[in-house]
């Protein structure tokens, strides 16, 4: 089941030209394991919420759509 979030996550990251490995590197997580967050297959912990937004330069609140910015 895909959220929302996934969707975002995985729009902002690949129109920023960033791959999965460069994220996946930042995070110090397997890239196998962040594409199943991406995929909805596994649900993302929240404690990669903010790194994820910090790396990706945008806010929580975009991700998990309560902005459009």
């Amino acid at each position: 089941m895909k959220t929302y979030y996934n969707e975002r996550i995985q729009w902002v990251r690949e129109s920023r030209n960033i791959t999965q490995k460069e994220i996946t590197s930042y995070l110090g997580i397997e890239q196998q394991q962040y594409a199943r967050y991406e995929k909805g297959i596994n649900v993302m912990p929240v404690t990669y919420l903010k790194p994820i937004c910090k790396y990706l330069g945008v806010s929580a609140d975009y991700i998990i759509g309560l902005g459009n910015e």
